[in-house]
């Protein structure tokens, strides 16, 4: 892992800069970041760039790099709030790293950065912690990083996370819509909650105009409002990738910012449609609360958040039944949503239909 620090003393720190917590910090990661490596990785914490080894890609005929980089948006804010920060990596890692696997392309490594108003070496190692075990579940190495203290920009408190990673897919294997056909199925994997996705929005409407804090036991979550909207992003990434292996799946899309309309119509060819039907699932009780709280518009909720759907797959019929198997085998309820058609549809190419039951 890369720099992790800053290296000036004296007057750095008469600035507000402190090595001696950078330092600190470092020591109380490395145990974090030693789990999060593939045989590949060379080297460790303090190189000025992370190394892979690169002959392992001599097994593909035609290996095809993919690269992926995003962060948590205003999450972060909600993480700062419950001063819980070993969970927000794994909102870090699902937002790059199932952006790859969309194609069919094993993550190898991912960096981080963490840009922070001060650096307290518990809070930055508990964000690495986060980071690190998310990677295991990707199954990437965590291969470098930087911390950067930026006294006068951020307040003492405050933290951002981005992060970036790399894979590669065998170009004969490579997903997306050249291979979508009519008939194909729609297969939903349901999410795990929020996401990482419209905590503009969600934020606006539950804590500051409904006045709601984190601390608020919501009955109909079942636990506080600071635990929902905390929960971690799931990571599809070895799910997808056996799908992709093991299935006749021709594409993916990651339901991120957008919602499931925009989103899927990425993968959709131009002359082909999807029809969603609402009613094959309910989404998770927090959309909606927000929802009947913020008195949201059905439309700009499904433009904004996930609605209950994390990943979707565009899988041929005779795959599907083997597909949902495999998919639960690693944890993930899937069920079938839609299909793939040749009929127009207005608005655009993926029409959401029907409604959820109970709404």
């Amino acid at each position: 892992m890369t720099d992790h620090s800053a290296r000036t003393e004296g007057a750095y720190a008469a600035a507000g800069v402190s090595i001696e917590a950078a330092d600190r910090a470092i020591d109380l990661m490395k145990g974090w970041v030693e789990k999060a490596r593939r045989p590949e990785m060379i080297g460790g914490l303090g190189g000025f760039a992370g190394l892979f080894d690169a002959s392992a890609l001599t097994r593909y005929e035609r290996p095809l790099l993919a690269t992926s980089t995003d962060g948590v948006g205003t999450k972060v804010a909600i993480a700062q709030l419950m001063d819980v920060h070993d969970t927000i990596g794994f909102d870090l890692v699902g937002m790059v790293v199932d952006d790859l696997v969309v194609c069919g392309a094993e993550p190898l490594f991912m960096t981080d950065y963490i840009a922070c108003g001060r650096v307290v070496p518990e809070r930055i190692a508990a964000i690495v912690k986060g980071i690190a075990e998310a990677c295991v579940v990707a199954g990437c190495a965590l291969i470098g990083g930087e911390t950067a203290e930026h006294p006068g920009l951020l307040d003492p408190d405050d933290y951002d996370v981005a992060g970036a990673t790399t894979g590669v897919v065998e170009a004969s294997r490579l997903l997306g819509p050249g291979r979508v056909r009519p008939g194909d199925v729609v297969i939903a994997m349901e999410a795990s909650g929020l996401h990482s996705n419209g905590y503009s929005l969600v934020r606006h409407v539950l804590l500051q105009q409904a006045g709601w804090s984190v601390e608020r036991q919501v009955d109909e979550l079942g636990r506080t409002l600071g635990e929902e909207l905390l929960e971690p992003t799931r990571i599809y990434a070895k799910a997808c990738l056996d799908l992709a292996d093991r299935t006749e799946t021709h594409a993916m899309s990651h339901i991120t910012g957008g919602g499931l309309a925009a989103n899927l119509e990425r993968v959709i060819p131009e002359e082909l449609s999807v029809r969603i039907d609402r009613s094959t699932w309910t989404p998770q009780p927090v959309f909606d609360v927000v929802r009947r709280v913020g008195d949201v518009a059905q439309a700009d909720l499904e433009a904004t958040l996930n609605c209950g759907v994390g990943m979707v797959s565009l899988t041929a019929p005779e795959s599907v039944d083997a597909a949902i198997s495999l998919l639960a085998g690693h944890g993930v309820r899937a069920w079938v949503a839609g299909e793939v058609r040749t009929d127009d549809v207005d608005g655009g190419r993926v029409l959401l239909e029907g409604q959820h039951p109970g709404w």
